[in-house]
């Protein structure tokens, strides 16, 4: 047998790292974030405790990873070309991912719904969160400013707390809310110039 390439050795850790992260967000959203041990994690994902640590420096980094992956993805869909102007295109691609996304990561959502309102575990990566979406909100501002809205700040606020809301409602009751119809009114209160 021929010794592993570093970019096999490379492969295989980041692997591992996917099967810690997926293991905690299922034991995080479904057992809560304090009461999930990092033993626990570490026994269902296949490893050793002590291992654990070669890939999360502790529990908050292991939370911390997950949440802002998360994120990452749902903002490359927000301004795809990068250019920090946003289209009305570009606005209605990003409402329709991000049901997408909900529809697709429901444990994930209900892991980071369920601690947006918890402050001490917020605490732990507010300001990583606020980095990555600070230039949401100010983009979002400037195309509610282009497009002639009265208020584009409250605008934004609203915004984001309808989609905030769909997504906890949906999460709580994923076989009963009618995502997809409210995702077409979101979409028809958009498309319109207000």
């Amino acid at each position: 047998m021929s010794p592993r390439t570093p970019e096999k050795f490379e492969e295989i850790r980041e692997a591992t790292k996917q099967k810690i992260m997926g293991v905690a967000l299922e034991l995080f959203a479904n057992d809560g974030y304090y009461p999930t041990p990092i033993s626990k994690i570490a026994k269902q994902a296949g490893i050793s405790k002590g291992l654990m640590y070669n890939y999360f420096e502790s529990k908050e980094d292991l939370l911390k990873a997950i949440i802002l992956h998360g994120i990452e993805s749902l903002m490359d869909f927000f301004d795809p070309n990068h250019v920090g102007i946003l289209t009305k295109e570009e606005l209605i691609h990003f409402i329709k991912q991000m049901v997408k996304t909900i529809k697709e990561h429901v444990v994930y959502y209900r892991l980071y719904f369920s601690l947006m309102a918890q402050t001490p575990v917020l605490k732990l990566f507010e300001n990583e969160l606020w980095a990555m979406f600070e230039p949401f909100f100010k983009t979002l501002y400037e195309y509610f400013e282009r497009e002639g809205y009265e208020d584009p700040q409250a605008e934004v606020y609203f915004f984001q707390s309808m989609l905030d809301g769909v997504g906890m409602t949906y999460v709580s009751d994923p076989d009963n809310y009618p995502i997809d119809a409210v995702e077409k009114k979101i979409i028809s209160m958009y498309s319109k110039k207000c």
